[in-house]
């Protein structure tokens, strides 16, 4: 059964799929599990990489995948069923080495977006706020971070490619959980202190014309106009962390 349960075919050059029949998994889970990584071990003799197409809502086989010690890299979406690409090269290393099971584990422990976000304020307690080119409410300035990348440099890298200012960012004000919505996954949008500045400061602002449309001071008034309900929010509670000395403030939405 074991034998015939499990398929290795030649799919491009120095590229083999392995499949195997749910009921291989279904009879014993460790068996399975050791059967694949044999046979990927022994496929990776006469190929570079061998992956797998795995069923998104087949959990066990999923499963058996990952300890067979082949790293996830990603979904392929399709019209009945998403597959889940699993693959192991011959380059990898070794999962009982522990590079190289950690390398396993990092590819399908979740991974969750973060933001980062700068409050500036000038000395009126007015907070510079962006109209953005690709959505109508105003925010605060800042973006995504990159994979890699310290969330407090992520913030003044993106001020300086948007708004061409350099504020080096202070202390972390606000940690709001963002949940799922329109489209996007949840994330994390971290605040930090941009300090307070003289308001002409805006005269030295140099646009990123494809993303700012425009900035400025605001009140928290304005902000509320201005601004999408979650990010007025947010906006409010990272003032109130400014004079605040028990540490970062944690938001959900806001919150």
């Amino acid at each position: 059964m074991t034998d015939e349960a499990i398929q290795v075919r030649t799919v491009a050059d120095g590229v083999a799929r392995i499949s195997w029949d749910s009921r291989l998994v279904a009879v014993d889970w460790g068996v399975a599990v050791d059967a694949v990584r044999r046979d990927v071990e022994k496929a990776l003799t006469e190929h570079g990489r061998v992956e797998a197409h795995v069923a998104a809502d087949d959990a066990q086989s999923l499963r058996v995948a990952t300890w067979a010690g082949m790293r996830r890299e990603g979904v392929m979406r399709g019209v009945d069923v998403d597959l889940v690409v699993f693959a192991r090269l011959r380059t990898d290393t070794p999962v009982h080495e522990p590079g190289g099971f950690r390398a396993l584990l990092n590819s399908f422990l979740p991974r969750k977006r973060a933001i980062s976000q700068m409050l500036v304020r000038d000395r009126d307690d007015r907070v510079l706020l962006c109209s953005l080119t690709y959505k109508q409410d105003w925010d605060l300035p800042g973006g995504v971070v990159e994979v890699g990348e310290s969330p407090q440099l992520a913030v003044s890298r993106e001020v300086s490619e948007e708004l061409g200012l350099t504020i080096p960012a202070g202390r972390l004000l606000l940690t709001d959980w963002l949940p799922p919505w329109g489209g996007w996954d949840d994330a994390l949008c971290l605040v930090f202190d941009g300090g307070v500045h003289d308001a002409e400061i805006t005269d030295e602002i140099v646009r990123e014309a494809r993303e700012i449309r425009d900035a400025a001071f605001c009140t928290l008034d304005q902000a509320r106009e201005r601004c999408a309900d979650f990010t007025a929010r947010r906006v409010e509670a990272a003032l109130a962390s400014t004079s605040d000395d028990t540490g970062p403030t944690y938001t959900e939405s806001g919150r």
